[in-house]
């Protein structure tokens, strides 16, 4: 039945992203890159930015929400009509991935998530002693993940690597999910 509402949309052929990742993942870097901002005056997202960019077609909304502990507990309120979860992982911050694996296992469990896919981009795969994809999806136990379609991807927010390809694969899924063509 929610695949039937979703394909209903395909009018307007637009999509609602999710971005979101533990604080200093890169989710505003990765969001001012895609729209060709500059991307060396980035603050801490303090609650959250819309930006709505037209991509193959289709109008991509995203949602880049804070990361930070105090507004984790916000997240819940944007859940709402989500197509695509883009969770930032920090591919540098080792010490963090425990922290990174629970705040995605518990989002993953939100029934209004229930019809999203989810890319997990590895942000920062371009600075010396990143972690690996491989390292990253079995730190975040990607592979026990049977509820969602997911992808991993490498990127790096300041040089722009792999972002047009996420977004291309964001795309590619929404027409295999939510669209009649």
């Amino acid at each position: 039945m929610l695949s039937i509402l979703r394909k209903a949309r395909l009018k307007d052929k637009e999509m609602r992203i999710l971005m979101l990742g533990l604080d200093n993942a890169g989710k505003t870097t990765i969001v001012k890159r895609i729209m060709g901002e500059d991307v060396h005056t980035v603050s801490p997202t303090l609650g959250f930015i819309i930006k709505t960019i037209d991509y193959e077609g289709y109008k991509l909304n995203i949602w880049d929400v804070g990361g930070q502990k105090t507004l984790r507990t916000y997240w819940k309120n944007y859940f709402e009509r989500t197509d695509t979860l883009i969770w930032v992982v920090d591919s540098t911050d080792r010490e963090r991935m425990d922290d990174c694996r629970q705040e995605l296992g518990s989002l993953l469990l939100e029934e209004r998530l229930s019809g999203a896919s989810l890319l997990v981009f590895k942000n920062k795969s371009d600075v010396s002693g990143a972690m690996s994809e491989d390292e990253v999806r079995k730190a975040l136990q990607l592979d026990n993940i049977k509820t969602h379609l997911w992808k991993i991807m490498s990127c790096s927010a300041m040089t722009g690597l792999n972002l047009q390809e996420g977004l291309a694969w964001v795309v590619e899924d929404a027409k295999n999910r939510l669209f009649l063509f």
